[in-house]
């Protein structure tokens, strides 16, 4: 009898109840609701991080470009790629760069990916978060 009663039982625990599935699904959804925004987070630095790093290094083209051409009043990408600067696929820097008789200068930049952030450098290598240095 008892033996019985205890292969019913066994018989019956085999699977999971629709409420035990229902608190797994919403597990699982507050799980993604948190996940999703931090990920996207981590891209927009990344692309942040891309952009200025390109200024970076466009404006120590610039500064060789100047030092060969010392009388140059605009410098087109053309210039900054003989003097070794690229830009990454996902940025698109603002030409021509316009230089002034004291050799002051302003390059902005543009994300291009998904999130779009505009930044722009000088020639002392500060950074704003604008297309035209201010």
């Amino acid at each position: 009898m008892i033996a019985r009663i205890r292969k019913s039982m066994e018989e019956k625990d085999k699977g999971f109840t629709l409420v035990e599935l229902l608190v797994v699904i919403i597990i699982i959804g507050i799980l993604a609701a948190i996940a999703i925004p931090v990920y996207l987070n981590q891209q927009k630095k990344a692309q942040d991080a891309a952009v200025k790093s390109d200024l970076g290094n466009a404006r120590i083209a610039v500064a060789t470009y100047m030092v060969d051409n010392p009388a140059a009043t605009s410098i087109a990408q053309t210039d900054l790629a003989t003097a070794g600067f690229s830009a990454s696929p996902n940025d698109t820097i603002t030409y021509p760069i316009a230089v002034s008789a004291a050799g002051a200068f302003c390059i902005g930049a543009t994300g291009t990916g998904g999130i779009v952030n505009t930044f722009s450098t000088d020639q002392t290598g500060k950074l704003y978060q604008t297309v035209n240095c201010t």
